[in-house]
Formats: structure tokens, sequence, C-alpha cells
């Protein structure tokens, strides 16, 4: 049975689509592709429009169309579960979206409408009432309230912000950034172990002016174990470290050099 599709103008290829669908009362979920795609077809047929834009979208979707149908008489393909696929899914979950955006357009359109009947009354009060303010009765404002009970709220009020202060933070002062140069201090401390036979670690960390000097020198100390530069000796737990040069290693010469420089 041909369905009669009387010509109007439709917003998009899915609006069409949709139309047809509602005029079959098809399921939208079980689309009749071959039937939708006919009467989608003889609509294109006498469609006429300057619009080039316009005739690609309505072009594109019969094409998809074209494609679906196809594939509805290929053999099934199945997914990895082994479930097999619809190739209308796609195309259903975008005729879903549109009609939810199509009939909540509807429902703001309703909503404008209903706003343009709503009309609010200007204020037509006289100026001396809006003027107008109470006496105020400053016995009745104060009431039982006096000095004493006053001088007490405000100590609560001083002990509140007072509770507020941090006792640790507040002694701060302004935090500065070191700077530590860590070449010139590499330089240094290369120079200091090469010019001593052993060197105690304690002691070369107490000759560090600063927390963060301390830092440095014992990341350079582990920096020259790693390479080979020196050699550490503890002889019972807690003992002082004693370090030794490593006067073989060439990597010595690359400091000495910075060293010179």
């Amino acid at each position: 049975m041909a369905l009669e599709v009387k010509l109007q103008v439709f917003e998009g290829p899915l609006d069409l689509l949709l139309h047809l669908i509602e005029k079959n009362k098809v399921d939208i979920y079980d689309i009749p592709i071959v039937e939708i795609t006919e009467q989608y077809l003889a609509y294109i047929r006498t469609l006429e429009t300057e619009d080039m834009n316009i005739m690609s979208e309505f072009l594109v979707m019969a094409a998809t169309l074209l494609d679906i149908k196809c594939k509805m008489l290929l053999p099934k393909e199945v997914d990895e579960e082994g479930e097999e696929i619809d190739p209308r899914e796609e195309l259903v979950q975008k005729l879903l979206e549109y009609k939810m955006y199509k009939y909540m357009s509807y429902e703001l359109k309703d909503r404008q409408v209903d706003a343009q009947r709503v009309y609010f009354k200007e204020t037509t009060m006289p100026k001396e009432v809006l003027a107008y303010k109470p006496p105020i009765d400053y016995e009745e404002l104060v009431g039982e309230m006096d000095l004493s009970k006053l001088h007490e709220i405000f100590k609560s009020i001083v002990r509140r912000q007072s509770d507020k202060i941090d006792p640790i933070r507040s002694k701060f002062g302004q935090i500065v950034k070191e700077e530590v140069d860590m070449e010139a201090k590499q330089s240094y401390i290369a120079k200091y172990i090469l010019g001593h036979k052993t060197t105690s670690f304690r002691a070369l960390l107490e000759r560090q002016n600063s927390k963060a000097e301390v830092i440095v020198t014992f990341l350079v100390i582990l920096e020259f174990i790693k390479i080979g530069r020196i050699c550490i000796q503890q002889d019972h737990t807690f003992d002082d470290i004693t370090i030794t040069a490593n006067e073989n290693n060439a990597s010595w010469n690359d400091a000495v050099m910075v060293t010179a420089g």
C-alpha cells in the first residue's frame, strides 16, 4: 500500500524521516527500511530547491538509507560478544535524539507564548509613603543593655578573634627562597675532597652555612658515589662516615677543570 505524502517544508532529513515513521505508524526501533527508503526517495524526486547545502543533506541521508538497505539484505554481522549488529541502530539513535530536541523546542515555544501573556503592574505608591521611615525608639532598642553587658560582648568578640590566630604560624616571618648554585657547590666539594686523603662526612656538612646547602651537599655526595668518584666507609652503626677520593675515576678531570675555571 503506497503512502501519499503531501509536500511540505521539512527542517532537515531527520525531520522528514520522523514524519514518515509517524505517518506509517511504525515502531521507531524496528523501522521497515525498504518502505521508508522508497517513500524518502519519492519525496527527494519532488524536491525543488536552489540551496545546494540543503539538498546535499537530503542526498546524504538518502545514501545512508540505501547503504542500510543493502546491509539488511546481506548476512547478519555479529559483534565481539556474538550478538547481531543492527545496521539501523545508529540511525535510530539519531532519530530519538532529534525527536527529543524537537519536542523540547515545542515546550519552550509554549512557555514563551505563556510568558507573553504575563504583565506586571508598575508601582503606584506615592513618593511620600515610600520615603516614610518609622521613628526609632532608642529605649526599646537598648532595652536592658548597659555598659557592663556591652563590655562583656566586646571582650567575647575580641576573644573569638584571638582564637582564630594560629599560635604557630603567627610567629612565622617572611619566607625567603634561598638560592644555591649546584655547579659551584659540586666544584667546591670536589676540590675539598681531592685536597684531603680522607674526609669526614660530618665535618663536610658542618662547613655548610644553611640547611639548603646541607641538602645540596648531601645530594652531591650521593651523585659522586653513583658515578664512582668517591668511596665511603662506616666502621660501626652511627659512626661518622669517611669519604675517600677515587683518583682513578676519569670524571675527576671534568670537576677539576670546572673548579679551575
